[in-house]
């Protein structure tokens, strides 16, 4: 059945196109499995809890007809007074906001930095988001924000404050000279866009809308995980050709369903550390049904995810078996107002057999977090850059929280596969992690915290972090292990080296004692350089019968071995020195230009490329990884031969190094 949803109508009917339902709620409480639901342009200030699941054979669908249909949280504010010069107030009685007051509810959670005071809410002037101050004078006299990417635009702040004795929020803002009466403002009222309040409501598809402007909260992997546009603890949803911005923390969340004693715990409990209370989730969560015929094998594709607080998708435990592809991520955590472990364009936990291919994701605070349990995860022909400072002007020890890199890999054991990339941010990987291959890419970043980052930071006493492995394939644990360090591939990669910008230089030499990143800025496998190959590390173990002295026990917490082969290096970029066949070559121009939405590589690196050593490289070719003795396949445990690059051209049997089989792509739109 189809039932029409038309905001325009004077009075909602019963759904028909003839008498279309005035709210889309209206047709969520009566959608049943097949169903669809079309929603005519027009702007929907509701938040839509879908009451009913659909089926894997009969989904329930959610589709904006031509034109735009946006959900958002947020209302329109008028009546603003002046106060003095560019400042004006606006009352907002406590009544609109129901049983959750953005102005009252800070933002917070496990992981996140305290010291930056936030509350959900958020005002925006003509569709963009102000900075929340924390007194009446900075709005008065506003500062630049120097750790903000948008500097310009840290001035229009804004304040809150309650008036209980008429149970109204206060917002004071500085408009800087405009008049908020003529402009539109709006504040952040909900706290979600389209998300259900019960879990299991599976097999939803939501297509072509625009999602915005929601009061949602930090989204840690110990906590209830939500955002503008979820699942909520179910399977098979479609989130596709949407446009999801300015959601105050999350995005979309493919996240961790409530679980009641274990909520936040570090932060309200104190006694258990973070990745103990996260370990605790993960078997309460198997306990209670977290299987893959449960949870997961969602598919977000073909979105435009920008303008986010903390993530744009999110997800932990939630998020298994699913595909994120042909997405455009963009400018996420850009304000700097909110700072934590839990940040960047993708940031998921337990991303068992998910795939991410064909996704553009730059200008970032961090692009892509695999955090814990990258396991079968396939990371394959994405466009990333920007994802580190955006200039040296910000490139200050003093107003940075963080480096940021294309795609951060953190205490995982893998396998973790990761080819045909373009990796262009000035640091490409950060590597406090075992079990990864990297295979076709092109590197022009550097790699960050090698054998570095894998303890819980404690000032005296050894602190590793245990984190678990899974069956293949499967979300069952079969294991906890500390992370040794090693177990690396690099197969058939371009190596490039740019000119590091002088402030990236200052930020390295603040940063290389550090125990989390050492901020290093050179290009090259050489990070692994004196870690043993396969046979001297089976070699250790040769006529070893497990019972020796306790010396000789240390052997089983030494760096794992590492293999390479096929690689180029260019523009000074290091190998390793056991590499042999790494193949060094002269400097090369690489920029990457955007035009009308376009994105174009201008290099020669195509005229110094050609076949040289390497060899096709499959499943066969790396192996499995060493803790979950589990070989970089595909999900379904088919293997992979690396036969096609990033524009899914066949190779040839002796490949180019690099994410093209050919030398004329080197020039194409990517």
């Amino acid at each position: 059945m189809r039932y029409y949803v038309n905001a325009s109508v004077f009075r909602s009917g019963c759904g028909t196109e003839e008498y279309p339902f005035k709210r889309i709620q209206e047709a969520a409480n009566v959608a049943l499995p097949g169903d669809e639901i079309l929603v005519a342009p027009g702007i929907y200030r509701e938040y839509v809890d879908p009451k009913h699941a659909g089926t894997e054979e009969a989904r329930i669908v959610y589709r904006a007809l031509p034109g735009t249909a946006v959900i958002t949280g947020a209302e329109v504010v008028k009546g603003w007074t002046n106060v003095e010069g560019n400042t004006y107030l606006a009352r907002i009685p406590n009544s609109l906001f129901g049983n959750y007051n953005p102005y009252t509810t800070r933002v917070e959670g496990d992981w996140y930095i305290a010291h930056y005071i936030a509350h959900t809410g958020e005002v925006y002037l003509n569709g963009k988001s102000m900075y929340e101050v924390t007194s009446l004078e900075d709005v008065r006299n506003p500062k630049v924000y120097k750790k903000s990417w948008d500097p310009e635009f840290s001035v229009y702040t804004w304040y809150t404050e309650q008036d209980e004795a008429r149970d109204e929020t206060l917002i004071y803002a500085n408009f800087q000279g405009e008049d908020p009466n003529e402009e539109t403002v709006e504040i952040n009222v909900r706290r979600n866009c389209f998300y259900p309040s019960r879990e299991g409501i599976g097999y939803i598809t939501l297509s072509g809308f625009t999602v915005c402007k929601a009061a949602t909260q930090w989204a840690p992997p110990t906590a209830y995980q939500e955002g503008m546009i979820g699942p909520h603890w179910s399977k098979g949803w479609i989130i596709e050709d949407c446009e999801v911005s300015d959601s105050k923390c999350s995005g979309i969340s493919l996240g961790k369903y409530l679980q009641p004693e274990n909520d936040n715990r570090w932060l309200f409990h104190k006694l258990k550390h973070g990745t103990q209370t996260e370990r605790d989730c993960i078997i309460q969560a198997q306990r209670e049904g977290w299987t893959k015929e449960n949870i997961g094998s969602h598919i977000i594709r073909r979105c435009n995810i920008h303008d986010c607080g903390q993530t744009g998708i999110v997800g932990h435990l939630g998020g298994v078996f699913s595909i994120i592809e042909d997405n455009h991520i963009h400018h996420i955590n850009n304000k700097q107002n909110l700072a934590g472990a839990e940040i960047g364009g993708i940031k998921m936990h337990a991303a068992i057999d998910v795939i991410y291919r064909r996704n553009h994701i730059h200008h970032c605070t961090r692009g892509l977090w695999l955090d814990w349990q990258a396991q079968g995860t396939r990371v394959t022909q994405n466009l990333f850059h920007d994802n580190t400072l955006p200039d040296d002007r910000n490139a200050n020890p003093d107003c940075i929280d963080g480096l940021g890199e294309d795609i951060f890999i953190e205490v995982s054991h893998g396998p973790t596969l990761v080819d045909n990339n373009i990796l262009l941010s000035d640091h490409a990987l950060k590597l406090p992690t075992q079990g990864v291959a990297l295979v076709h890419n092109l590197i022009a970043g550097s790699f960050t915290a090698v054998g570095l980052g894998v303890d819980n930071g404690s000032g005296k006493i050894p602190c590793p972090r245990y984190t678990p492995y899974h069956l293949p394939h499967r979300t069952e644990v079969a294991g906890f292990m500390t992370i040794l360090h090693g177990d690396m591939r690099f197969y058939n990669n371009i190596f490039l080296q740019r000119p590091i910008r002088p402030g990236m230089m200052s930020i390295y030499e603040s940063m290389k004692d550090s125990p989390w990143s050492d901020g290093n800025p050179y290009v090259g496998t050489f990070k692994y350089e004196g870690y043993p190959d396969w046979e001297q590390y089976v070699s250790m173990f040769e006529g070893y019968c497990g019972m020796g002295a306790a010396g000789d026990r240390d052997k089983y917490y030494y760096k794992l071995p590492v293999w390479a082969a096929g690689n180029v290096y260019f523009g000074g970029a290091r190998p390793m020195s056991c590499e042999k066949d790494a193949v060094s070559k002269q400097e090369i121009v690489l920029k990457l230009t955007e035009e009308d939405d376009e994105v174009f590589l201008e290099t020669n690196l195509g005229e110094a490329l050609k076949a040289g050593n390497q060899a096709i490289v499959s499943t066969a070719t790396l192996g499995e990884a060493f803790e979950p003795e589990e070989k970089f396949e595909n999900p379904d445990g088919s293997p992979i031969v690396f036969d096609e690059d990033y524009f899914g051209a066949h190779r040839e049997i002796r490949p180019l190094a690099g994410p093209f089989a050919c030398v004329e792509d080197w020039m194409r739109v990517y």
